[in-house]
């Protein structure tokens, strides 16, 4: 095995929840600028 796939996984354990982490934080930005172009149209 070479290095890369022996390397730990930083913060969470599983690739998983970055993934999660990752969309929600887009859907996040999507809402916010929603209401951003909702208050100042």
């Amino acid at each position: 095995m070479s290095p890369v796939e022996n390397e730990q996984i930083p913060v969470f354990k599983k690739w998983r929840y970055w993934y999660w982490l990752v969309i929600g934080f887009l859907l996040l930005l999507v809402v916010l600028f929603y209401l951003f172009t909702k208050y100042f149209a």
